[in-house]
């Protein structure tokens, strides 16, 4: 490992507690990220963005898929243990393609890995959702991840426990308390996405080309608001 990516003390860069995060520090040491490079096709740099999309994932739900967890910082517990995370913040297209790989994306900063680990618990999570979606929204991965952050902290969530003891939540109900916890927010604004057995696994919200939360296109998916879902804690 390179020396530059060790010795990053806690506090250069204090962290911040939000309300989606039970517990985070920054570990001495930050992983190094692989880089991303995308397959012959999938780049498509020319596309206009015609909106975005914040995605959340839920924590629990992801970890409980993961079979070995020793080198996995969101779910192995060495840095803290977490609700709904930053996942990303997608480009949309102008209709049901998006733009996506825009450039070349090199290996992220540190600085830039240690002020977004608490809300984005992966540094191979930031490499790809950088060199994927980030390349085109600006040319600099701490503008990027800035806009996301901020954009991920404005977003309050109800209590996660109480509406897993519900037996008869449904996607609607879901999110109707995430819209009950955000002024302006109404449930058309988000989709619900859950594994094949109906536990919760991601909320996405539908923002604009600036950023304002807006209603979802009809393309978007996610589930009927009467279907039930689970959420695992």
């Amino acid at each position: 490992m390179p020396r530059w990516w060790a010795g990053l003390a806690l506090a250069v860069f204090p962290v911040v507690a939000h309300a989606q995060t039970v517990q985070c520090h920054i570990p001495s040491v930050l992983q190094r990220p692989a880089p991303i490079v995308p397959r012959t096709g999938e780049a498509r740099p020319n596309l206009p963005v015609g909106g975005y999309t914040l995605a959340l994932s839920w924590s629990p739900e992801h970890c409980a898929q993961r079979y070995d967890n020793r080198h996995d910082t969101q779910c192995s517990g060495t840095i803290g243990s977490f609700g709904f995370i930053l996942h990303g913040l997608w480009p949309e297209g102008t209709g049901r393609n998006w733009p996506q790989f825009c450039r070349p994306a090199a290996v992220l900063p540190r600085e830039v890995i240690a002020a977004n680990l608490c809300v984005m618990p992966s540094a191979q999570l930031m490499q790809h959702q950088w060199a994927k979606h980030g390349t085109c929204v600006t040319a600099r991965p701490q503008e990027y991840f800035d806009i996301a952050r901020r954009l991920y902290q404005q977003i309050r969530l109800p209590d996660m426990a109480a509406l897993a003891r519900n037996p008869r939540l449904t996607a609607g109900g879901l999110l109707l308390a995430v819209a009950a916890r955000n002024p302006g927010m109404k449930p058309d604004m988000m989709r619900v996405r859950a594994t094949r057995d109906g536990w919760l696994d991601e909320i996405w919200i539908c923002l604009d080309r600036r950023y304002a939360r807006t209603s979802c296109p009809a393309h978007k998916g996610g589930m009927r608001a009467a279907a039930p879902v689970r959420i695992r804690l």
